[in-house]
């Protein structure tokens, strides 16, 4: 039974998914496929080989693909879309109503109707229980809260850097890891907040690329003279 990587959802989660039968798959296909969160579209990445395998950690997230994405499909995930956009303005009057302190980010909705996701930011715990009975009633689905930080939300509204290509984080990162300002001293980069800060405020997350290869560098070079 193969298995391949398939990218779906908003955060762009990574997946190694199996197919049904002996079903094959390409690189850049939409599929209809079962994730731990319920029937989402994907995107397949490429064939899940050993080595694949290694570079994606110890425990990802599983599931199985279930078709190749019809028309039909299609058109509902499109409709789907057009629906987040009524949705996410009805969750931000009911936060207003209720005086909440949070700032919504986005509406997710998956495709099967299991539920929609609401991602938001806030400096403080929230206590959205009412929020959840309202929205629930609301939207006729279950409805589940994911606060975020501010790389994720430029992971999910973010289109481009300053290097002219589609952030990283929207594209090609799984994880981000922690950059810090060490980083950029090592590599005699700028160290103007404005110039090495991404569109999320924080430090550029491409400062951290080639940082280990400076270090060893650092090591094995002799000194500058």
């Amino acid at each position: 039974m193969p298995k391949y990587v398939v990218r779906y959802g908003s955060m762009r989660h990574l997946g190694v998914f199996s197919s049904r039968g002996r079903d094959l798959y390409a690189r850049g296909q939409k599929v209809i496929a079962r994730t731990g969160r319920g029937q989402e579209q994907g995107e397949v990445l490429c064939e899940a080989t050993e080595h694949v395998l290694s570079q994606m950690g110890p425990d990802p997230h599983t599931g199985q693909i279930l078709r190749l994405e019809s028309a039909e499909d299609h058109v509902e995930v499109r409709r789907l879309h057009q629906q987040e956009v009524g949705e996410f303005d009805i969750c931000k009057t009911r936060i207003a109503e209720l005086g909440l302190e949070m700032q919504l980010v986005q509406v997710e909705r998956l495709y099967g109707g299991e539920r929609v996701i609401i991602y938001y930011l806030s400096e403080q715990r929230v206590d959205f229980r009412e929020l959840v009975k309202v929205l629930a009633r609301d939207l006729q689905t279950r409805v589940e809260m994911r606060q975020i930080g501010v790389r994720d939300e430029a992971k999910l509204l973010a289109d481009y850097g300053d290097c002219g290509k589609p952030v990283c984080c929207n594209t090609h990162l799984s994880e981000m890891p922690p950059v810090s300002m060490k980083m950029a001293k090592l590599q005699r980069a700028t160290l103007d907040p404005t110039k090495i800060s991404g569109r999320c405020g924080r430090l550029k997350c491409c400062l951290r690329y080639e940082y280990d290869t400076y270090q060893e560098l650092q090591r094995e070079l002799p000194r500058v003279g």
